[in-house]
């Protein structure tokens, strides 16, 4: 049982080590090409451009606190259900 723990364990480090991968620059795989500019763009953007997450894809966070107590006014969509 040990022989079978201690050999699962150095394939789980073997497959983490292995995971640590490439720190060169990023390239397509051979026979394809990194996309199209965007509409109105003159230059496609670069491997390390397409790594950098846009405010979409991570949105700053808003930490405006209510100073004091409104009112909410009335939402003529917000219809209980029907029945």
């Amino acid at each position: 049982m040990r022989k079978i723990c201690a050999t699962g364990l150095v394939v789980a480090g073997t497959i983490i080590l292995t995971a640590c991968g490439n720190r060169g620059a990023l390239e397509p795989v051979e026979g394809s090409s990194l996309p199209p500019p965007v509409y109105g763009e003159a230059t496609a953007p670069t491997g390390d451009e397409l790594l950098i997450p846009s405010t979409q894809a991570q949105p700053e966070r808003s930490d405006e606190l209510l100073r004091r107590s409104e009112k909410r006014q009335d939402d003529k969509f917000d219809l209980p259900p029907p029945g």
